[in-house]
C-alpha cells in the first residue's frame, strides 16, 4: 500500500460519496481483519467524510491526500499521552513522564524518516500507517496495562505573580501550568529559528528547491531527519500535556482527531508560527465557549453547541483558501538525485 496512492485516493473517491463502507473496502482491500482493526480503519473513513464534507472549494483529492500525509501526528501524540500517563501513574514522577513522551515521539518520528526519507515510500499511506499504529498500540497498552480510566496528579497550575490577579486576563492566561507557558514560548521560537538561523534556512531550502539545496552541499536526508524527528518530539509532548497536563488521565482515543486539528491550523496560518498561534486560540475559545454554554444551563441544544468548534474551523478554513497562500513545493515528495 505504501507504494501506491491508489488506495487512499480510492478512500477518499468513496468518501466523496459519504461512503463509509467503501472507504473501508479501499483502505483494506479483500481482508479479513481483527475487529479493533476494522474499527480504526472505521474511523480513519469517518474522518475522510468529515474532511471531504469540510474542504474548501479548489481542495482536491491530491490536495487531500497531501494533507492526510501530515496525519502522522495523531498517532504520535497518542503514544505521548499514554507515555507520559503510564509513567507518572507508575512513579508519580511529572518531568521523567514528560521526558520519556518527547523520547517516544521522537523515535516514531525516526520510524516516519526512515519511511518516507530513506525508503521513500507513498507518504499519504504512511502517514496514515503511523497514525493507525499509535492509535492501536495505545489503545492495546492502556487496555493491557491499566484497564479502566484512572486519574493521577498532573502539572499543577502555575499562577503568575501580579499578572494572574488581573481582572479577565488573569485567570485565563496567567494561571495556567507550566506546559501552557511552554507551548507559547515555543512560539517565537520556532520563528527565530526558521527565519534567522542557518538549521531554519537550511529546513525552509529543503522544503521548497531540494534540488537547488543539494546543489550548494546541504544533506536533505539529514536535513528532513531532523525535522521529522524534530516534529515528532514535540508531538509527543503535545500528547503528555493532554494527559498529565490538562485532563490528567488517558483514554482510548484520547485526542480525539486534535492532531488532524492542528494539521488544518497549519494550513490556515500559512506555515507561519504567530498565525498557527492565533488560530489556535480561535479553535480553542469557540470550545470553550461552546462548553460554558451547555454548563450556564443556555437554551441551545447540545449538539449544536458541539458543532461550533468545528464550525469555525471550516469558515477559517474558507477564508484562509481565498488568500495566496504558498506552502512548502517539496512537500511529501520524496528527494531524488537527479530529478
Amino acid at each position: 500500500l505504501a507504494k501506491s496512492r491508489a488506495p487512499l485516493r480510492s478512500a477518499i473517491t468513496a468518501a466523496t460519496r459519504r461512503s463509509e463502507r467503501e472507504c473501508v473496502a479501499a483502505l483494506l482491500p479483500e481482508a479479513i481483519l481483527p475487529d479493533p482493526v476494522r474499527a480504526s480503519a472505521q474511523a480513519l473513513a469517518r474522518s475522510l467524510v468529515e474532511a471531504l464534507r469540510a474542504r474548501p472549494r479548489g481542495h482536491g483529492v491530491d490536495q487531500l491526500v497531501q494533507e492526510y500525509a501530515l496525519s502522522t501526528q495523531e498517532g504520535v501524540m497518542l503514544m505521548g499521552a499514554f507515555t507520559a500517563y503510564y509513567v507518572v501513574y507508575l512513579t508519580d514522577n511529572l518531568i521523567l513522564g514528560l521526558v520519556l513522551a518527547a523520547f517516544v515521539g521522537g523515535l516514531m518520528g525516526l520510524m516516519t524518516a526512515v519511511i518516507s526519507v530513506t525508503l521513500k515510500a507513498e507518504q499519504g499511506i504512511s502517514g496514515i500507517g503511523i497514525y493507525l499504529f499509535g492509535l492501536g498500540l495505545s489503545d492495546l497498552l492502556f487496555l493491557v496495562l491499566v484497564g479502566t480510566p484512572k486519574a493521577i496528579d498532573g502539572f499543577p497550575d502555575l499562577n503568575l505573580p501580579v499578572l494572574s490577579t488581573l481582572p479577565v486576563l488573569g485567570p485565563i492566561l496567567f494561571s495556567q501550568n507550566v506546559l501552557v507557558y511552554f507551548a507559547f514560548l515555543c512560539v517565537p521560537l520556532a520563528w527565530f529559528v526558521l527565519n534567522k538561523t542557518t538549521l531554519g534556512l537550511k529546513v525552509r531550502a529543503v522544503g521548497q528547491t531540494p534540488e537547488a539545496a543539494d546543489s550548494l552541499g546541504i544533506s536533505v536526508a539529514r536535513v528532513r531527519y531532523v525535522a521529522v524527528i524534530a516534529a515528532a518530539t514535540m508531538a509527543g509532548i503535545a500528547g503528555a500535556s493532554l494527559s498529565i497536563g490538562l485532563l490528567n488521565i488517558f483514554q482510548q482515543n484520547l485526542t480525539s482527531g486534535l492532531g488532524f486539528i492542528a494539521v488544518a491550523l497549519v494550513y490556515f496560518g500559512g506555515w507561519r508560527p504567530f498565525r498557527v498561534m492565533l488560530g489556535a486560540l480561535l479553535f480553542s475559545m469557540v470550545n470553550a465557549t461552546q462548553l460554558w454554554i451547555q454548563t450556564l444551563g443556555i437554551a441551545l441544544p447540545s449538539d449544536i453547541a458541539g458543532m461550533l468548534p468545528y464550525i469555525l474551523t471550516i469558515i477559517a478554513l474558507i477564508f484562509a483558501a481565498r488568500q495566496i497562500v504558498t506552502q512548502p513545493t517539496a512537500l511529501t515528495k520524496p528527494f531524488e538525485r537527479g530529478e
